[in-house]
């Protein structure tokens, strides 16, 4: 019982709160969030995409293994890598299950473990960079390498968002339950339980969409009244806002280490 209650305490919506906070902003000690944001983006760029057109299973096992410690690195929230892991078992069995049923055969799983481990590493590539950003560094580092300031602002503000959203779409979801009706029996195997909070889940999401949608509205509004929207696009404004970020020899010795790294493996895959 001790054991369930601590899950239960780990999986429950004001924890995931909490992790979501300190995942924006609980992470800005760490050797990843010193960097300029714009060594961050050059560095996904190339393990975000390269892991599709790289078919050798050494190199990409060494790619996994280098993403594993960069995420141990950029101290990821459990939760994010509990998440992660469901999503890529669950895409995984799914296409086990699917080849199984239209004839393939165990021959088919070598290739989906291959195509889940490429997964595995842009997944754990986005993580780390995403992680080792607030929003407040996102958006400049968008803003320094030419994304428009409106772009910029609503991917920011929306990072922001995500903790407040969840907790409210948890209040909405409370209130169907006071004035819903539980199932009096659960039926075989929870059916009935389950059929009830699944349509509660998906009616919950309509008052969080109508909120959402005011909310935005009135967010803009405030900005146009203080005039962000001039400051987005005025050269001025934005020289002096970013005027924070510089390269230090910080980044230039994490993407020497990294390029050395990519290096070695296609050299130790070549000779050997």
């Amino acid at each position: 019982m001790e054991y369930t209650r601590k899950l239960t305490d780990k999986l429950s919506v004001e924890q995931a709160k909490i992790e979501l906070l300190n995942t924006a902003y609980g992470n800005d000690q760490t050797f990843l969030a010193k960097l300029d944001p714009r060594t961050l983006f050059i560095w996904y760029l190339f393990f975000g995409l390269a892991p599709w057109f790289i078919h050798n299973d050494t190199v990409l096992i060494g790619l996994f293994a280098f993403m594993v410690l960069t995420t141990i690195m950029a101290k990821v929230s459990p939760l994010i890598i509990f998440i992660l892991c469901l999503g890529l078992l669950g895409q995984g069995g799914y296409l086990l299950i699917a080849a199984l049923f239209f004839g393939g055969g165990i021959s088919t799983i070598m290739p989906l473990v291959m195509l889940t481990l490429k997964l595995s590493i842009i997944s754990l590539a986005s993580i780390t960079v995403f992680c080792s950003m607030d929003p407040e560094k996102l958006s400049d580092g968008l803003l320094k390498i030419g994304v428009p300031g409106q772009v910029a602002f609503s991917i920011s503000y929306g990072y922001r968002m995500l903790p407040s959203l969840l907790e409210e779409y948890h209040h909405i979801f409370l209130s169907f339950r006071l004035r819903g009706k539980a199932p009096e029996k659960h039926g075989f195997l929870y059916i009935r339980s389950i059929i009830y909070f699944i349509k509660i889940a998906m009616l919950s999401f309509y008052p969080l969409l109508l909120s959402t949608a005011k909310r935005s509205r009135t967010t803009v509004e405030a900005l146009e009244t203080k005039g962000s929207f001039y400051a987005f696009n005025n050269p001025k404004v934005k020289a002096i806002k970013l005027a924070h970020l510089i390269y230090g020899p910080r980044d230039y010795i994490f993407l020497a280490l990294s390029l050395t790294y990519v290096i070695s493996l296609f050299g130790l895959t070549r000779f050997y």
